[in-house]
């Protein structure tokens, strides 16, 4: 390509089709922030503290049944919740406090050997097996929130201060919004379908972030190269032309990626499953973010940006 040649705007009118979806994804965006601060999360024993103890039986089991086995042994308090298949559960406890490490890990192992011995009495024809059994501290699990909250925000932080200093910051705004808007909509779905957060929730909503702004420079860096080449086009058509340009390699990445998350999913379990559930969710709100939220918001601080030199020239010349 080179400076002379006529400027094509691309086939597909994406900047013009930006101004009735982002009404949509700030709705999007407020209801996400509305569902967390009301509905809340159900966090892991990873942030709230406690013991989760994953149990297998060999024959399929209501959960009803596992809870009343639960509260007649004094665990009212307990949580149950079915995972998998029918016959997979995963039992939370509160945490122990107000005790030493050794009379902790007692405690727990006597409540484990509690609960397992309660129900194999109750399912006698049934096999119970422990699967995983973790614990963490009430103090403990308040620390890794709190330092896992402080990650997403020093990421975001980071990540503004590297796209001013390798595009220009008129471009900053734009990928920070789309990241934090993806993230929220993530968490969001976790608050809504009662989805529990753990640390491995967070490592994934962080993988996402990477991953969405590697899609969104992608397509400053083409906007970028296509500022020198077509200095006279308008910047919103250059913009366009940009996402155009892009748009087969976005699609086929996003797609062959969800694709490997799919199969995560359907084949595996736990927390292989849970990242794969995130990562799937991301990728689809990332590629739209980065089309429809980051780029016009280019647009938006560069026309900003146009009009504040005008008013300094003008200043100037007064």
């Amino acid at each position: 390509m080179t400076k002379d040649k006529k400027f094509d705007a691309g086939k597909y009118d994406f900047v013009g089709k930006a101004r009735y979806i982002i009404p949509t994804w700030i709705l999007i965006s407020f209801v996400g922030i509305f569902c967390i601060a009301f509905k809340g999360l159900d966090y892991g024993i990873d942030f709230s503290g406690g013991t989760e103890i994953q149990l297998q039986f060999q024959k399929p089991v209501p959960s009803e049944k596992v809870r009343s086995t639960l509260e007649s042994l004094g665990y009212s308090k307990a949580t149950v919740q079915s995972i998998g298949e029918k016959n997979e559960f995963l039992i939370r406890m509160e945490a122990i406090v107000g005790k030493t490490d050794k009379e902790t890990n007692e405690l727990q192992n006597a409540m484990i050997a509690k609960v397992t011995d309660g129900l194999k009495e109750v399912e006698t024809d049934n096999v119970v097996e422990v699967r995983r059994v973790d614990s963490v501290g009430p103090q403990v699990g308040e620390e890794l929130k709190r330092n896992a909250i402080l990650a997403a925000f020093y990421s975001l932080l980071l990540i503004m201060v590297y796209i001013g200093m390798r595009f220009d910051y008129k471009y900053a705004p734009g990928a920070v919004i789309c990241l934090f808007h993806d993230a929220i909509i993530v968490v969001a779905i976790y608050s809504i379908f009662d989805r529990e957060v753990n640390v491995q929730t967070m490592a994934a909503v962080l993988t996402l972030l990477g991953y969405s702004l590697n899609d969104t420079i992608i397509n400053f860096d083409r906007i970028r190269e296509n500022e020198q080449l077509y200095p006279d086009a308008p910047f919103g058509d250059l913009v366009n032309r940009s996402i155009n340009d892009m748009l087969t390699r976005t699609i086929m990445t996003a797609f062959t990626t969800e694709m490997a998350c799919a199969a995560l999913y359907f084949l595996s379990d736990g927390v292989i499953q849970q990242i794969a559930f995130t990562l799937g969710v991301g990728i689809l709100l990332g590629t739209y973010s980065s089309i429809y939220i980051a780029s016009p918001l280019v647009i938006a601080m560069d026309h900003l940006g146009r009009k504040r030199e005008k008013a300094r020239l003008r200043a100037a010349k007064a």
